[in-house]
C-alpha cells in the first residue's frame, strides 16, 4: 500500500495549525480586518470618521447616556449604499444632548446638557418635523458605551475606524518594500559584481539614516496626509527585505536547479520568478509579518507626532496623542485603550511571524 508524499506547503500548513498561538493570532487579525473594512456597519456612530462632536458630554466615562434630540436638516444626502458602507454617513442633522423637553402646540422646548451640576440652556424652536405621538423617533437615548473623548465623540465608534488606518497601512506598506526589495535584492544577487556594489551602496545609505527622520523627510516631501503616510512607511522598510533576498539568491543561484535552467536557455528573468524566488520566499514571509507590525508602530508614532493621518481621521496613536494627559487627569483609559489595541494587533502579527517561521522552517 503506497501512500502519497505531501508537499512542502502541506507539511508548513500542518505545522502552522499544530501552532496555538499563530492560529489564534491569524483569527484575531481576521476580526480586526472584517471589522476595519465594515467599521461604519459595526460603529453605533456611523458619522464619516465618527466625528460627531458634543463637547457638553466630553470625557463621560464608560455607559454614560443621555437622551439626544435630532435636528433634521433640509440639506438631502445622497450618497449610495456603498458610500455609506465605507466612508461613512454624510451626517447632515443636528445632534443636542438635552435632560428634558415639552411640547406645546408645534413647539418644542428643550434644555441643553450641562456637565459638572450647571444647568443647561433652555430653548424653544418650532416642531413642525416632530408631532408628539412620534417623538422618540428624534428623541431617543444613547449609550456611550466605552464613554466619550475630549470633544464628546463616541470613543468605541473611534476605535472601531480607526482600525482601518492602522490595518491597512500594514498592507500598503509591506507591498510597497515587498515590491522593491524583491526587485532589489534581486538584481544584487544574481548579477553580482558593479551591479551588487552599487545596490549594496543604497541599501546601506538609506539603512544609515534613521527610519523615523527619514519618514519624516518623505512625509514633509509629499505632504501630511492619509496615503503620503503609507508611501512613506513603505519607502522606508524595503531594505530589510532587500537585504535577506540578495543573500538567498546568492546562496540559491549555485544550486543545480538554477545550472539546468541556464543549460535550458532560459532567461535571467524567467530563472529569478520561476524558479529562485519561490525556493526562498519561506524567509520573506516571516520578513513581512515583522514588517507589518513594524508599519502600525511607525504610523502611531507618526500620528502621535502630529505628521501621520490628519483630523479629523480617527487614527489610534492620534487618540493617545489628544489624551495622554489625562492619565493623570482621572481617565486614563482614553490614552490606554488605543494603546492596548495598538499593542495587540503588533503582537498578533509578531506571533505569526513566529509560527510561521517555525511551520516554513525545513530542518525541524
Amino acid at each position: 500500500m503506497t501512500t502519497k508524499a505531501k508537499s512542502l506547503t502541506q507539511i508548513a500548513l500542518q505545522k502552522f495549525k499544530k501552532n496555538f498561538w499563530g492560529v489564534f493570532s491569524l483569527s484575531f487579525i481576521v476580526v480586526i480586518g472584517l471589522i476595519s473594512i465594515f467599521a461604519y456597519l459595526i460603529a453605533p456612530d456611523a458619522s464619516q470618521n465618527a466625528n460627531q462632536m458634543h463637547v457638553s458630554i466630553h470625557s463621560k466615562s464608560p455607559g454614560f447616556t443621555v437622551d439626544m434630540l435630532t435636528i433634521p436638516s433640509k440639506i438631502e444626502n445622497n450618497q449610495s449604499f456603498l458610500d455609506k458602507v465605507f466612508f461613512g454617513t454624510k451626517n447632515t442633522s443636528t445632534e443636542i444632548p438635552i435632560t428634558n423637553y415639552s411640547f406645546d402646540q408645534n413647539q418644542l422646548t428643550y434644555t441643553e446638557y450641562a456637565s459638572d451640576g450647571l444647568k443647561g440652556v433652555t430653548k424653544t424652536i418650532a416642531a413642525d418635523f416632530i408631532m408628539q405621538n412620534s417623538a422618540h423617533q428624534y428623541i431617543k437615548p444613547v449609550t456611550f458605551y466605552l464613554g466619550t473623548d475630549k470633544y464628546g465623540r463616541d470613543l468605541l465608534s473611534r476605535l472601531l475606524v480607526g482600525a482601518r488606518i492602522s490595518f491597512f497601512i500594514g498592507f500598503v506598506a509591506v507591498f510597497i518594500s515587498l515590491v522593491i526589495g524583491v526587485f532589489m535584492g534581486s538584481v544584487a544577487g544574481y548579477y553580482g559584481g558593479k551591479v551588487d556594489a552599487f545596490i549594496m551602496w543604497i541599501i546601506n545609505v538609506t539603512w544609515s539614516i534613521p527610519t523615523l527622520l527619514l519618514i519624516i523627510a518623505i512625509t514633509l516631501a509629499l505632504g501630511k496626509g492619509f496615503w503620503q503616510v503609507f508611501i512613506a512607511v513603505g519607502l522606508t522598510m524595503w531594505v530589510e527585505v532587500a537585504r535577506v533576498v540578495r543573500g538567498q539568491i546568492i546562496s540559491a543561484k549555485q544550486m543545480q536547479y538554477v545550472t539546468a535552467a541556464r543549460a535550458l536557455g532560459f532567461n535571467d528573468f524567467r530563472i529569478i520568478t520561476k524558479h529562485i524566488l519561490p525556493n526562498i520566499m519561506a524567509p520573506v514571509i516571516v520578513i513581512c509579518a515583522a514588517n507589518f507590525a513594524a508599519a502600525i508602530l511607525i504610523e502611531s508614532g507618526l500620528s502621535f507626532l502630529g505628521i501621520g493621518a490628519q483630523p479629523p481621521m480617527a487614527s489610534w496613536g492620534a487618540m493617545i496623542k489628544d489624551h495622554y494627559n489625562y492619565i493623570i487627569l482621572g481617565k486614563p483609559y482614553l490614552a490606554i485603550l488605543p494603546g492596548l489595541c495598538i499593542m495587540l494587533l503588533v503582537m498578533a502579527f509578531m506571533l505569526i511571524g513566529n509560527a510561521l517561521r517555525d511551520a516554513l522552517d525545513v530542518k525541524q
